[in-house]
């Protein structure tokens, strides 16, 4: 009776492991998917901390924009800042992060590059926004920039 026992739960297991699906795999990155959704939340207030269309803090609206179209980030700006791969400022692609020091040493603001001069981020002043990357403000206090695999 064991052995009967024993080889139907090993057939069962066998057939579920050969039918069952694969693991999910996180998406590959899609520039154009994410600038999509970060753009339906254009005029999200900001707020300190905040990860959802409530209220935004800067890299809790770049997580968020990245996990609606399957892509994960760190929580962090500076946790994001070691992810990817440089590039320079000159080669950025739309969908590429910018990183700025802002209220601390290091990277401390994040954004999406749009192309044309121009990221999506969640400014404290002004929530949800798109500013221009010549901007005296930023300008002055951009770090870097980083393609995601």
């Amino acid at each position: 009776m064991k052995k009967w026992l024993f080889v139907i739960l090993s057939s069962c297991l066998m057939i579920f492991g050969v039918i069952a699906p694969a693991q999910q795999t996180e998406a590959a990155y899609s520039a154009d998917a994410t600038i999509t959704e970060a753009k339906k939340h254009i005029g999200t207030p900001y707020k300190f901390g905040g990860t959802t269309p409530s209220g935004f803090d800067c890299s809790g609206f770049i997580q968020y924009a990245h996990k609606k179209t399957g892509y994960t980030l760190p929580r962090t700006a500076a946790d994001m800042y070691k992810k990817g791969t440089a590039v320079a400022k000159a080669d950025m692609a739309p969908g590429d992060l910018m990183f700025f020091t802002t209220y601390k040493k290091g990277a401390s603001h994040v954004g999406i590059y749009l192309g044309n001069n121009q990221f999506i981020h969640a400014s404290s002043s002004k929530g949800v926004t798109i500013d221009k990357t010549s901007n005296s403000y930023w300008s002055k206090r951009y770090i870097g920039s980083k393609t995601l695999d």
